[in-house]
């Protein structure tokens, strides 16, 4: 039975595209008692199995009520209906597919129409609204799923356990960037249900976009020992990346797509696997990816801006605007409109480049109005595109709140494009030495060491974000190559003071002194033998 339901998705990564809305349930009460609660169950007695069986009978009947349908048998042979199949992704902690998704919505609404007491359903409704702001990047989705988790609490709150409502709210702060509250939330099913794996999703991307990256990692391990599959697999894989370890965050997202059962998580784990190999700088194997995830599901937008980048690394610049214009129309994200613009001004197409700046400044003002904290993509595109000191002021202010690498790499690149030079490589050396491989942070490191008149410091980064990912950006991959050209290599010799101001003269070394042989031991003369004339 879907007794509730939660949200959680992952924190923007570095091209700054949400993760995926995992609606989680528990589909066996059973299964929920004992996470709720550390006392063993008494044995079950003739009387017991009979209460027990009873107990069945009322779930079997609650789910029926719940479903557009009643529950199956085993030789039904009816294809399932939207709704259906949808919570049966919810009972799996999976997501569901667009068209199941609007399913589930309508029947829910329908549902708390006429039951509006029923805490399990309004949470079941908060999350798939969550999943619907995820899909089609509509921010005013966000209102709605805040409602119906708060009605949700208000028929059975907090204290009383109701921890479907509360994970899908820290899942909601989350998709809103407000990772303090998040946690809050998450560490409040914590510490009422320690065993309770739902809240340790919420608990790894609210960690993350803190930037207590060992609080993300504790809690991906717990995720782990709890409830190893997709969902876990996932975020190890996150984890992994952030650290730097790539093999690791591979084999942890190949893992996961092979735990993936219905289409849908399949196509977010292969995106994510192109995500991956863009990062290193591999688009062919990126392409490649993201078209195997967009034959999975043709829905999925992420993966179609996926392709978009990987084209115009391949250097097909209107195949990739086409898709760009494409992802855009399904998901009108912020950080695409700044990739679309930055394609187009590389193409020498101003005119149009400018418009997607302008596009970009009315979703994160529309994002805003519904609680999103946009601040690092607004951030970095007025540095770069705008006011720098306008840029300063709201970066130093994300930074209190969440002290990221994401956030440190945008306030160190807006402090030095306001000439504030040596307080940029401070924030700098934030974004870049936790781990993450990233092209863009070291090619902003780079810039500010260069400005500094630290050449060495310069070349070495400038040749770490090339290595990194020569194509990670159509404006900026071409000045970074430019960087490292102007700067050259270095002077022959070895850099400066390291050579002796004097020529070098073999120095004279003290002679051995002769050892004296030693003299042989003499040998004992064996004795003369008597002769026989001495007797």
């Amino acid at each position: 039975m879907a007794a509730g339901a939660i949200g959680v998705n992952t924190p923007a990564h570095v091209f700054g595209h949400p993760g995926p809305l995992f609606i989680l349930t528990h589909s066996d009460p059973m299964d929920r008692i004992d996470e709720d609660s550390q006392t063993p169950a008494p044995p079950v007695t003739f009387t017991g199995r009979k209460t027990l069986v009873a107990a069945g009978v009322a779930v079997v009947l609650i789910a029926g009520a719940l479903l557009i349908r009643p529950a199956r048998t085993g030789d039904d042979a009816r294809p399932p209906g939207p709704s259906e199949r949808a919570a049966a992704a919810v009972g799996m902690g999976a997501p569901a597919s667009a068209t199941d998704v609007v399913a589930l919505v309508a029947d829910r609404e329908k549902w708390v129409a006429s039951h509006a007491d029923d805490d399990a359903s309004w949470a079941v409704l908060g999350s798939a609204y969550l999943e619907q702001a995820r899909r089609t990047a509509d921010s005013t989705w966000y209102p709605k799923a805040e409602k119906a988790l708060k009605r949700s609490l208000e028929v059975r709150p907090a204290e009383k356990g109701n921890f479907d409502a509360m994970t899908g709210m820290g899942a909601l702060a989350n998709a809103r960037r407000d990772f303090g509250t998040a946690r809050k939330w998450g560490e409040l099913v914590r510490a009422q249900a320690p065993r309770r794996w739902t809240a340790y999703p919420v608990l790894v991307d609210a960690y993350t976009g803190l930037g207590d990256y060992k609080g993300a990692q504790k809690a991906m391990e717990l995720l782990l020992e709890l409830r190893p599959g997709l969902v876990a697999h996932i975020r190890a894989s996150q984890v992994y990346r952030d650290r730097g370890w790539r093999e690791d965050a591979v084999v942890s997202m190949e893992s996961a797509a092979a735990a993936a059962k219905a289409p849908a998580e399949k196509a977010y784990a292969l995106f994510r696997l192109g995500e991956l190999s863009w990062e290193r700088g591999d688009a062919a194997e990126a392409l490649r990816q993201y078209e195997g995830a967009l034959r999975t599901d043709p829905a999925q937008a992420e993966a179609l801006a996926g392709r978009a980048r990987a084209l115009a690394a391949l250097g097909r610049g209107g195949e990739a605007v086409r898709d760009y214009r494409m992802a855009l129309g399904r998901t009108p994200v912020p950080q695409l409109a700044r990739e679309l613009g930055e394609l187009l001004e590389s193409l020498g197409r101003q005119q149009e480049a400018r418009a997607q700046y302008d596009a970009l400044a009315t979703m994160a003002a529309r994002d805003g109005a519904n609680g999103v904290d946009a601040d690092v993509v607004l951030g970095l595109y007025e540095a770069d595109h705008g006011d720098p000191a306008a840029a300063v002021r709201r970066l130093s202010q994300e930074w209190e709140r969440h002290k990221s690498m994401q956030a440190a790499d945008a306030l160190g690149w807006a402090l030095h494009r306001a000439g504030e030079h040596t307080a940029a490589l401070e924030y700098a050396k934030k974004a870049t030495e936790p781990g993450l491989r990233s092209a863009d942070f070291a090619y902003h490191r780079a810039m500010i060491e260069q400005a500094l008149g630290d050449e060495a410091g310069a070349r070495r980064h400038l040749q770490e974000a090339l290595r990194t990912n020569p194509y990670f950006s159509p404006v900026r991959g071409p000045l970074a190559k430019e960087a490292l050209a102007s700067i050259g290599q270095p002077a022959p010799g070895g850099p400066e003071h390291m050579q002796p101001v004097t020529p070098w003269v073999e120095p004279e070394l003290p002679k051995p002194h002769p050892q004296p042989t030693p003299k042989p031991k003499p040998t004992a003369e064996p004795d003369p033998k008597p002769s026989p004339t001495a007797r």
